[in-house]
């Protein structure tokens, strides 16, 4: 059974995306169409040999802390190692550091086979690229060729730990101290962390963890935090670091990676290296938190699409009842995708992952695109990606949930038993609107910062883009009538957004009270910007003759599905927006 379609993935990179243009840069320059195919094909290979066929052990068999070291599952070792070995881990980074330059948007769509194939065994080597990426961009010559070479192969794992007890989204509040030492740069560190992702395990040898910690007599607030690395085991001498796993979080699904607890500094014994300058930690923090809000929603995106081609197979082969209409019960049953319902349920899956992983491969490319290209474009682009990145990481978190839902409704009883495999995929989908920031926490960035940002540019940026599309789709005499309901919600969202920006600065409790509502408006706008501009394509192609006929009118019919079932959405929220009425201000805390 497929767990993605290698057919979409390939229209989204190569039709879609155009992903070639990227050649045209210098960094990219490289690499070819073959190359690329390559690269998929390899990925593809790792996820159906490695990754899928311990998707369900590794569920079953969560990790356990054993005599203060957390073991996972054995199978993990190798795939990491093998992750290190075939270059996954610095694809992405320059030659001269033994990277091969591969654009962000190809690492992108290989880690969606990954997370598609098993979410928990490809969140190890990824967290590993993000915290390498940040000792390569801040750290000096000393601290890379420490720690980087033993990362790249799948050694050492990276982290990123942020979280605390009393600091969760609120990091302006962390207690975790850095007490300076007679070594320059080095720190001895005291705190702890909570639910850091594979923050202790018995695949590699030694963790690496980018820590956010405040120095001794910093200022308060996130001004006075800085980022240090700090390992598990010193090195060279493997020696403990005294930082221990007080103990293993119990989760409710992506049980096969560990979230771990860590007392850091118990004994007064460990060492923190600070990366860059002191008090610049959560701006350096912040690039690795960016990337992984676009992963946090392609791995949502790729856990949906496994879900949805799951119910897809199951619904073609079982058979229950007959046509509405059909009084003959001596005729065999049909299979349920031929009832409405189920087709129904289909569309939404297949429109909200196609959408969702169409936004987010272009958010890849914006991101390549702001790496290599020249100015202006590349100021655009990263303007572009900045605005849309709690976009990318909330709407495809929230909607997959529902998607995943849909999946395990299709199968009906069946979908709620572990005899297959959607009850893993639904729980495991649920973390996603958590993980990097919850949904609330992105519609206030989204209202509050990135509307905002730079006088409205980056927001005047995303209509204008939505604005050609809605001019390309006109030359299509097929698609003029979605070009015109597109255009009238753009209209509807740029009128709901001034209204919202008049209280800006003078009625704050109000501006921000509905920022998650306003964050989801715009992400249905966004989805179906997305939908027809492929739906261009695939009218194009279809005009043509295109013996694909099937695949083309599929992407059609999700056009037609998202604009009448979901773009509707928007009529409500709006309304709900710019209404004086504010209950969730007005509600007192002893009336609940």
């Amino acid at each position: 059974m497929p767990f993605y379609s290698k057919r979409d993935l390939e229209f989204q990179l190569f039709e879609n995306l155009l992903v070639m243009e990227l050649t045209r840069h210098t960094y990219f320059h490289d690499h070819t169409k073959e190359v690329f195919n390559m690269v998929l094909e390899a990925a593809d290979q790792i996820a159906e040999n490695y990754l899928k066929p311990i998707l369900t052990e590794m569920d079953r068999k969560e990790p356990k802390l054993v005599d203060g070291k957390i073991k996972v599952h054995e199978g993990m070792k190798t795939i990491i190692r093998q992750f290190g070995e075939n270059g996954w881990i610095n694809a992405t980074f320059p030659y001269d550091e033994g990277g091969q330059q591969l654009p962000t948007t190809l690492h992108m769509a290989s880690g969606f086979i990954f997370q598609a194939a098993n979410y928990s065994a490809s969140v190890y080597p990824f967290l590993t690229t993000g915290a390498a990426n940040l000792i390569r961009t801040f750290g000096n010559k000393e601290l890379i060729e420490k720690f980087t070479p033993n990362m790249y192969t799948g050694k050492w794992q990276g982290t990123m730990a942020l979280t605390e007890p009393d600091a969760g989204s609120s990091l302006s509040d962390i207690s975790t101290t850095a007490y300076p030492t007679e070594k320059e740069g080095v720190y001895l560190i005291k705190g702890q962390k909570v639910y850091i992702s594979c923050g202790d395990h018995d695949a590699c040898e030694n963790i690496i963890h980018l820590m956010l910690a405040r120095i001794h007599g910093a200022p308060a607030g996130v001004k006075g935090i800085s980022l240090f690395v700090v390992p598990q085991k010193r090195i060279p001498c493997g020696e403990s670091n005294d930082v221990l796993t007080e103990g293993i979080y119990h989760k409710m699904g992506y049980k096969g990676a560990p979230i771990v607890h860590l007392m850091i500094g118990s004994n007064n014994g460990s060492e923190g290296f600070l990366v860059g300058e002191p008090h610049n930690g959560l701006s350096y923090m912040f690039q690795m938190m960016n990337e992984a809000r676009i992963g946090v929603g392609l791995n949502a995106t790729a856990i949906a699409t496994a879900a949805y081609q799951a119910s897809l197979a199951y619904a073609k082969e079982r058979p229950q009842g007959r046509k509405i209409g059909e009084k003959d019960l001596s005729k065999p049953q049909i299979p349920i995708i031929q009832h409405a319902d189920v087709k129904r349920m289909l569309l939404f899956q297949k429109a909200i992952t196609e959408g969702s992983l169409a936004l987010l491969l272009y958010c890849s490319k914006l991101s390549d695109i702001a790496h290599a290209a020249e100015e202006p474009e590349k100021e655009q682009a990263a303007l572009l990606l900045d605005f849309l990145t709690p976009i990318a990481k909330s709407y495809p978190s929230e909607m997959c949930c529902l998607s995943t839902s849909a999946a395990l409704q299709i199968l009906g009883g069946a979908g709620y038993t572990t005899d297959f495999p959607i009850e893993q995929y639904y729980r495991e989908a649920r973390i996603h609107p958590i993980h990097e920031g919850t949904t609330g926490i992105h519609g206030l960035d989204l209202l509050g910062r990135k509307v905002l940002m730079k006088g409205g540019k980056a927001l005047h940026l995303f209509g204008k883009e939505i604005a050609t599309t809605i001019l390309d789709a006109r030359e299509i005499n097929s698609l003029i009538s979605y070009a015109d309901t597109l255009e009238k919600y753009l209209g509807k969202a740029q009128q709901t957004t001034a209204h919202l920006l008049s209280k800006a600065g003078i009625k704050t409790e109000e501006f921000l009270a509905d920022a998650s509502l306003y964050l989801e408006y715009n992400g249905i706008l966004t989805i179906a910007w997305q939908w027809l501009k492929q739906a261009i394509i695939a009218q194009e192609q279809l005009d043509k003759g295109n013996p694909e006929k099937s695949f083309y009118q599929g992407k059609i019919m999700c056009l037609r599905y998202f604009f009448e079932y979901e773009l509707v959405k928007m009529d409500a929220l709006g309304k709900r927006l710019v209404s004086p009425d504010m209950p969730t201000l007005d509600m007192h805390e002893e009336w609940f």
